[in-house]
């Protein structure tokens, strides 16, 4: 299963999603974004599930962040990530339980779910600020 996250960035902070009762990895943190359709390029959905989301209108940026595969019991997911910058809105509670935003060096304090992991890690280690 293909899918994007967003590593939503403002005033030096990212956005952080808790997954709902009721889900896979329930409680688990996470980038936002879900599946990506057919015909769709990554940034296209990226943008089409933060916006049915979180209701919110990004700018994602070209290149990808990180690309990770990990082995759920549910199936493989291959998770790819973009620094995305918030355009219109404010994130709305649709999908999540709770949304955070957190400086980068902050974001090891939550129980991430394991494909987030590799770029949680390498926003903490670049300190990526922006």
């Amino acid at each position: 299963m293909d899918v994007v996250g967003a590593i939503l960035v403002e005033n030096g902070k990212i956005l952080c999603a808790q997954r709902g009762e009721g889900k896979a990895l329930a409680h688990m943190w996470e980038f936002p974004g879900g599946k990506i359709e057919d015909g769709e390029t990554p940034q296209e959905a990226l943008i089409r599930e933060l916006k049915e989301e979180l209701r919110i209108e990004v700018d994602v940026q070209s290149e990808k962040f990180e690309t990770t595969s990990y082995q759920y019991d549910f199936g493989l997911v291959n998770l790819t990530t973009f620094i995305c910058m918030l355009k219109k809105g404010t994130p709305q509670l649709s999908e999540h339980s709770e949304l955070k935003w957190l400086k980068p060096v902050e974001l090891n304090v939550l129980k991430w779910a394991p494909a987030d992991l590799p770029a949680v890690e390498k926003l903490i280690k670049e300190n990526v600020s922006l």
